[in-house]
């Protein structure tokens, strides 16, 4: 019975840039080389880091071999164990998911690279892959022990030569290719994504870039999400942060912001709010956007489910949820997303609370956030949010556009909340509790709302029971 495996490249695939500088580094702290005629030296770094690997770049790494001529095996070994712990630091950080995922099931894991062995093989190791694909270097025995000849043991794995090298070591492990996959950001790697049943270009150059939009192979980049698409570079976000400003929107509201300063500015970060209106949402990419966090969302399925809408929700990294299945599948994905070292921002309520719930000044809220908060340890940020409904209703289908009516609307972060971890239950409760301490003090006054103002808390064509509606937020996931 044939086997399969997940073959991925090194350089810009696994780590953002070059491994070379690393192995140069530890080399020469070694005692060896100085760092003359490594792959990829300085002059190239820079290049490389922009562009991705060509041909031209490929003619010092492969002449690098002679620098290594009289080297001793044991001293390089020891080296390249150091530059092993330090690559490990670089990783990107939604890889080790993908690791587990392929484990999970039943894939060898390769590293397929262009790289000498001597340098690689710490590392893979350390990692926890089952092979590796790489140049190897010849070596010679001497009086004083083995050492390098300066000369390459094989062929250059580069290009269709590192097909090959992949397409020998299947034969000789009885890998199925065809039902294996490959990741590569290089077009230069083409042939080998070319060979496998499911290619998968990550931070791919422009040329490969095209080649997937050709081929249809799926691109995607490690340090973010799975979905998460990038221009030139850089998420949508990234490209928008600039024009969304509260200024922006100063037809609909004047909005004011404050406590910034307690969003993380990096790391991972579970920013939750409460649940007001249609309006909330830009509230809240303006805090991110303030912030300068790139942020993740999870959002209901009837959203993600409008094709154009859905796909760009996907793109900019949101969790798809489905209540009525009762999954742990969003839970999990938005956990991969902290763990990461994203921002996550959710509403605990689930949805906006109707009816009388809207006024009640004990905010019920689920489970979710306090669960994803105990997985990952990541900080829980309240954000609360007060006169979004003045701007969008739920029982409106658009906002108001009278530009007469410009209601103020707040949005205050707090600082991150004290969790026990222990209880879902209470920690909700604790979030819950945060958030309401960020409301002006009328939100935390009972009152009976007119029919009006409750009327506005239903979607329109509302023709359920209002009386139930005080009691359909228990604040648990059952």
């Amino acid at each position: 019975m044939s086997r399969t495996a997940a073959i991925f490249d090194l350089d810009r695939t696994l780590i953002r840039s070059s491994s070379a500088p690393v192995f140069q580094r530890h080399l020469s702290e070694a005692g060896l080389g100085g760092g003359d005629g490594l792959p990829l030296a300085d002059l190239f770094l820079k290049f490389y880091e922009t562009f991705g690997e060509n041909w031209v770049m490929m003619q010092p790494a492969k002449l690098a071999v002679r620098a290594s001529k009289g080297w001793d095996t044991k001293t390089v070994k020891a080296a390249m164990q150091k530059a092993a712990v330090e690559l490990e630091e670089q990783l990107l950080p939604f890889a080790p998911g993908v690791f587990a995922e392929h484990r999970k099931n039943g894939d060898l894991l390769v590293m397929a690279t262009t790289s000498p062995a001597p340098f690689v093989k710490p590392f893979a190791k350390r990692l926890g892959f089952d092979a590796v694909v790489a140049t190897k270097w010849q070596t010679e025995k001497g009086k004083k022990g083995k050492r390098y000849t300066g000369e390459i043991d094989g062929s250059f794995v580069w290009g269709a030569e590192k097909r090959r090298g992949v397409e020998a070591w299947a034969a000789e492990n009885e890998v199925d290719l065809s039902k294996s996959t490959a990741y590569s950001d290089s077009y230069f790697d083409s042939p080998l994504l070319d060979a496998v049943g499911n290619p998968v270009a990550v931070n791919p150059d422009a040329a490969l870039q095209a080649t997937a939009l050709l081929q249809g192979w799926p691109v995607r980049h490690l340090d973010k999400p799975e979905g998460v698409f990038k221009v030139a570079g850089r998420e949508l976000q990234e490209w928008t942060r600039s024009f969304f400003r509260p200024e922006a929107l100063m037809a609909l509201a004047h909005i004011d912001i404050e406590g910034i300063e307690n969003i993380p500015a990096e790391g991972p970060a579970l920013i939750v709010f409460n649940h007001r209106s249609y309006f909330d949402a830009t509230v809240m990419g303006l805090v991110a956007a303030r912030a300068g966090r790139n942020v993740r969302s999870l959002g209901k399925k009837e959203v993600f489910d409008v094709p154009v809408v859905g796909r760009l929700l996907r793109g900019m990294g949101g969790v798809r949820v489905d209540r009525g299945t009762g999954s742990e599948e969003p839970l999990e994905a938005a956990a991969e997303a902290l763990r990461g070292g994203d921002a996550l921002m959710m509403a605990p309520q689930g949805t906006i609370p109707r009816g009388p719930a809207f006024f009640d000044p004990e905010l019920k809220g689920r489970w979710g956030a306090a669960r994803l908060a105990a997985m990952t340890k990541a900080p829980v940020i309240p954000v609360g949010l007060w006169g979004t409904e003045l701007v969008w209703p739920r029982s409106a289908r658009v906002p108001n556009l009278d530009p007469r009516f410009r209601p103020d609307v707040t949005a205050t972060v707090g600082p991150p909340v004290d969790l026990k971890y222990r209880s879902a239950n209470k920690d909700t409760e604790r979030i819950m509790d945060a958030l309401v301490e960020l409301l002006p003090p009328e939100a935390r006054q009972k009152r009976t709302p007119t029919p009006e103002e409750l009327a506005r808390t239903y979607p329109p064509g509302y023709d359920g029971d209002p009386e139930s509606e005080a009691e359909r937020r228990p604040g648990t996931d059952t």
